[in-house]
Order: structure tokens, then sequence, then C-alpha cells
């Protein structure tokens, strides 16, 4: 019988690890998607800017968001050992590769990991980054409570560790927000970042036409009854739909951007 340790150094073990680190990273897509979409609220970036806040400055988010740098670091080692042990298992090449019954999506993960990696630390370090670790600017937001109107301008903070601030003034609420909205405008208005981001979404779609599955039937989650779940899921869900609505924040606001 393997121990623990040997389990989890074997090839069944690894995958096992790739599996549920996939499936978690699956789940922090479907978050992560729900927040950005505030992107569209259409109040000039006050909800977004409210979200950001509390998504960075939350203890339990915060402690998550540590758990999903170490699951993305462990998918991506396990991911590199896995190739490198498996190349040296063979090689050589076949001189005819039977591609009949397999993916491209299946046959590209590394390939298409990499593209992803790459793109996770620009991401993060061009947002994430940028918001946490810079001066950058801030917004002061004016919501009239009795209308719903509001109203933004620069804010200036009064204090240098300034981070935050609601307060209410009669029927109108003021929140003072880092401006992270502001980021993402400038950032979309750059055409070749905007095409990152959608070779990187095109990426993510293969990615996961393949991974999905995979992830539940080498976590043994897998089931003639529930595969056709799994399947849908994971093509229209993951492949399609989540690839899509990511890829239309940067074009729809490059395009604002040429307005």
């Amino acid at each position: 019988m393997l121990s623990f340790k040997q389990f989890f150094r074997s090839s069944l073990g690894r995958k096992l690890i790739m599996s549920m680190t996939g499936l978690f990273l699956c789940l922090f897509l479907v978050v992560h998607l729900g927040g950005n979409l505030t992107l569209f609220a259409g109040d000039e970036g006050y909800t977004f800017n409210i979200y950001a806040h509390f998504m960075t400055h939350f203890p339990p988010v915060t402690a998550i968001a540590y758990l999903l740098y170490f699951s993305i670091l462990v998918h991506a080692f396990y991911a590199l050992a896995l190739t490198v042990r498996n190349r040296r298992a063979r090689p050589v090449k076949y001189a005819v590769a039977s591609k009949a019954n397999a993916r491209w999506a299946s046959l590209n993960m590394g390939f298409l990991g990499s593209i992803i990696f790459l793109f996770l630390v620009i991401h993060m370090s061009n947002f994430w980054g940028r918001y946490m670790f810079t001066e950058g600017t801030y917004r002061e937001y004016r919501k009239d409570l009795l209308t719903g109107k509001i109203t933004n301008t620069v804010y200036v903070p009064e204090f240098p560790d300034f981070e935050y601030a609601v307060t209410m003034e009669g029927n109108t609420e003021v929140v003072r927000a880092k401006d992270l909205y502001g980021i993402v405008t400038e950032s979309f208005s750059m055409l070749w970042y905007v095409l990152l981001y959608l070779v990187a979404m095109v990426a993510v779609s293969y990615h996961m036409y393949h991974g999905f599955q995979s992830a539940f039937q080498t976590a043994g989650l897998a089931s003639r009854k529930y595969t056709p779940v799994i399947q849908f899921t994971g093509i229209w869900i993951f492949a399609i739909i989540i690839p899509l609505a990511f890829a239309s924040m940067p074009i729809v606001f490059y395009i604002k951007s040429l307005m």
C-alpha cells in the first residue's frame, strides 16, 4: 500500500491534485465573473469600486485569495511535473501520431496552461498589483438615495493612509474609494492588452473544454448518470459562456475608448 507521501508523488496522486485545484479554480472563475460584471453597471465604477475594496480588505475573502494563489502555483507546478514525466517516459515521438480519438485541447493542455499562467502574471500585476501597492487615484461618489442618481468626482485623500470611507449627508450616501475602475478603463483602452486578454480567453476556453470533464473523471466524481450534465456544464458554461463573458469586457471598454 502506498503511503500518503508516495501517493501524492505518483502520477495518479499528481493528477488528483491537479483535478482538485482545477475545480477550485473553476469555482473562482464563476465568482470572479460575477464581480467583474459590475463593470457594466453603468455607474462610472461606483458598484465595481465598492466590490473591489470588499474583495481586497474583507479578511475571509483575503484568506481565500491566498488559497487561490497557492492553488494556481500548485496546479501549474504539477502540470509541469506531469508534462516532464510523460516526455521522459516517451522521449521519442511515435512515427505516426493518431489523433482520431483525441481532442486538440487534450493534447495541448500544457501549452494552453502556459498562456493562461503568463496572462495571470501580467493581469494580476497590472490590476491587483497597481491597486494594492501603488498610490493610485480615488473617486468620490454621491448617491441620492431617494432618486438613485449618482455623481462622481476625483477625490484627493486628506490623510496618506486613507483607503475607503462611507458617510451620509442627509439623503446622500458619500463613498470615497480607490479607483480600480479607472485602471480597468485605462488598460482596456490599449489594443495590445485587449488582444492579450482575448488570446488568454481563447486559451481558457480550450483549457476548460478538456480540463473540466477530465477533473471530474480523475477525482472519481463522474458517473454514467451525471456525465451528460458534466459535459454540458464543461462545454457550454466553462468553455463558451464564461470566456465569452470575460472577453466582452475588454471589447466593450475598448470600443468606448474610441468614441
